[in-house]
């Protein structure tokens, strides 16, 4: 019964870190990814379909992304598309595909990334503290419930609190990392 618990709690909190760091890709870098676009939703025959689906998405160089429409009659809605996001540049549409044109980031820049990346972070870390609440009531209940003793609840209790630290200090690290990777120039 514990067990369960226990593998349930780590399931949702890995969860929570893939979430993150998810969320961390759609940030801007020093060189640019695909990523960035990837939430960009196209007005495709009525449809919001994802950029990729609507053409290529490829990274030029360190500063440019190009897209090519499967559809040469999509390129205003994919310019249109591109403006509404509001990913910091705007759409070079010339005629055959578009080009985003990202400009070197300013330290002010890096600095308001790495603000979201840490709004990010702590996202996570309520979401796994949400976890470890919801593990620590299931104990609870079932000590209440006579399923287990008093010692094996407070034994519980530690574990789940020892899953929790070890999905922080993920976090941490993560963050970390991702924080060097926006500051590097």
């Amino acid at each position: 019964m514990l067990e369960e618990i226990f593998e349930e709690a780590k399931d949702h909190m890995a969860k929570s870190i893939e979430a993150m760091k998810r969320d961390f890709a759609t940030l801007r870098t020093g060189k640019v990814t695909t990523q960035i676009v990837d939430a960009i939703k196209v007005d495709y025959y009525g449809t919001p379909t994802p950029l990729n689906q609507v053409g290529s998405v490829v990274v030029q160089d360190a500063t440019t992304i190009a897209i090519n429409p499967w559809e040469k009659s999509l390129l205003p809605a994919i310019e249109k598309a591109i403006q509404e996001a509001n990913i910091g540049v705007n759409p070079n549409n010339d005629g055959d595909f578009i080009k985003l044109f990202f400009p070197p980031m300013t330290v002010e820049q890096r600095q308001e990334i790495v603000k979201q990346a840490k709004q990010m972070a702590e996202k996570a870390k309520v979401a796994i503290r949400n976890v470890r609440k919801e593990a620590n009531n299931k104990i609870k209940r079932l000590e209440h419930d006579k399923e287990i003793s008093e010692d094996e609840m407070k034994r519980a209790l530690d574990q789940v609190q020892k899953l929790t630290d070890e999905y922080i200090a993920k976090v941490d690290e993560s963050l970390k990392a991702k924080e060097a990777d926006i500051l590097k120039v």
